[in-house]
């Protein structure tokens, strides 16, 4: 039933028979951004902490007969369940010293025993896969004598900046927002220039950083004194650092009716796959999930099908292989922006794909979001499972919430403060409604024991 994760190692291998150590070194565009030059930030991001437990996604990823490096070893009750619906798990090797500002590769290079045990695993052939490659992830290869099952860090970070996406979307004539990519202060002044009478006429107009995640890096240039203020600041830091190369995106933010985000899988032979498209699912405006499957014709699966198969052999030809998420839009007259940007990287949907395959089959939705919770104490699963009793998916074919993280509920606690947690899950059900009637009730369920915010 692994057919996702045998899939992935065809690409990643060349055969679907390995095994693999996983990394989930969730938000690499934070050391792919290292060196470059970024828009003001007007504060500090807090929740690292939640974000590297993240990594506890590779569980439903890997197979039976991989491993998983995490920062904490799982909650054995929630081990427990997942082995309850079926799921065969890998072999989990837990850091010594877990820091939460750090990602776990970065953990597990301070770990000298786990090296060690990563070396025994290169010499019987496991490769090492993550989220994202790069430097720390390569430094981690070379210590244990693991090989990465993944393109080097250069290539990894060049196809994923948000540059390469703009200028790969024009090469193959691709219908994209009015837009420039920015390379140099000079060319970034010219794009607002041009942006200019878009801003006058109304239209709102954005500039990103390449490598900007998670709503990061973003600036909106509603006049043009703000686009006059954010030249200046990037030109004062270019002249500062006497690094002369930038890397931005300015560009028309269209109207839409939906977001998509769309996968495929690159082999190291250049076979291009197409995985899937999830809708990303939105109340009030507010990004809750992302749905499954996407409420598109088949003419728009089709031109999507199409246009992963065009990137993915771009992107072979420029040495990249392994998963890739496209991120895309549906216009409010159901035309399609196919390539908004291009994460050639694991993407959130990616660690959905294996129990996607098993418990979302035919006549079956599904729904993958995240409960925020707010804590002043260690959560067990123990206790959630009591307080979602009956709400939790049980096996299927079955109805209710398949917890897929429960890392991220306690990775903020600290004795004697409260903290912010995440539980991640896929509800799973035969219509719209039920999943909103479960969506509700395990809202106020949690509402009611003060466990949610």
């Amino acid at each position: 039933m692994d057919d996702f994760t045998r899939r992935l190692k065809t690409a990643l291998l060349g055969h679907p028979e390995g095994s693999l150590a996983f990394l989930g070194n969730f938000e690499v565009e934070e050391r792919w951004a290292r060196g470059e030059h970024t828009l003001p930030r007007l504060s500090a991001d807090g929740g690292a902490a939640v974000v590297n437990h993240m990594d506890e996604f590779a569980l439903l990823l890997a197979s039976g007969d991989d491993h998983v490096v995490l920062k904490a070893a799982p909650d054995g009750d929630y081990l427990a369940y997942l082995d309850g619906l079926g799921i065969d798990l890998p072999t989990v090797h837990v850091v010594a010293d877990s820091d939460p500002r750090r990602t776990v590769t970065a953990d597990a290079l301070e770990d000298p025993a786990l090296i060690a045990r990563l070396r025994d695993l290169a010499a019987d052939g496991v490769r090492l896969t993550a989220h994202g490659v790069s430097d720390v992830e390569e430094s981690l290869s070379q210590r244990t004598g693991m090989p990465l099952a993944a393109p080097d860090a250069v290539t990894c970070k060049a196809v994923n900046s948000k540059v390469y996406s703009r200028r790969a979307a024009d090469e193959l004539g691709l219908r994209q927002p009015a837009g420039w990519t920015c390379e140099t202060v000079d060319e970034l002044r010219r794009a607002f220039a041009e942006a200019r009478p878009l801003v006058a006429a109304g239209h709102k107009v954005v500039v990103k950083e390449a490598f900007g995640v998670s709503g990061k890096g973003i600036a909106v240039l509603e006049s043009d004194r703000r686009m006059d203020r954010l030249a200046g600041m990037v030109a004062k830091a270019v002249d500062r650092s006497g690094q002369p190369r930038v890397a931005f995106v300015v560009e028309e933010w269209v109207a839409k009716r939906s977001d998509l985000n769309y996968q495929f899988t690159v082999g190291r032979d250049g076979d291009v796959r197409f995985d899937f498209v999830k809708e990303l699912h939105t109340e009030g405006g507010v990004h809750k999930g992302h749905r499954m499957p996407a409420r598109l014709s088949a003419a728009q699966v089709a031109e999507l099908t199409d246009t992963a198969h065009r990137l993915g052999r771009k992107l072979a030809a420029d040495g990249y292989f392994g998963v890739v998420g496209v991120d895309a839009m549906v216009d409010p007259d159901d035309g399609l922006y196919p390539v908004v940007e291009i994460n050639a990287r694991n993407n959130m949907s990616t660690y959905q794909a294996r129990v996607q395959d098993r418990f979302v089959g035919a006549g079956r939705i599904a729904l993958a979001r995240h409960y925020p919770v707010r804590l002043t104490r260690a959560l067990p699963f123990a206790e959630v499972r009591g307080l979602l009793d009956g709400l939790l998916l049980d096996r299927a074919g079955g109805t209710g919430l398949l917890v897929n993280n429960f890392a991220t509920v306690n990775a903020g606690h600290r004795a004697g403060t409260a903290f912010d947690g995440r539980l991640y899950g896929l509800l799973v059900a035969s219509s719209d409604d039920e999943i909103a009637a479960v969506d509700n009730e395990i809202t106020a369920r949690l509402e009611a024991t003060g466990h949610e915010r």
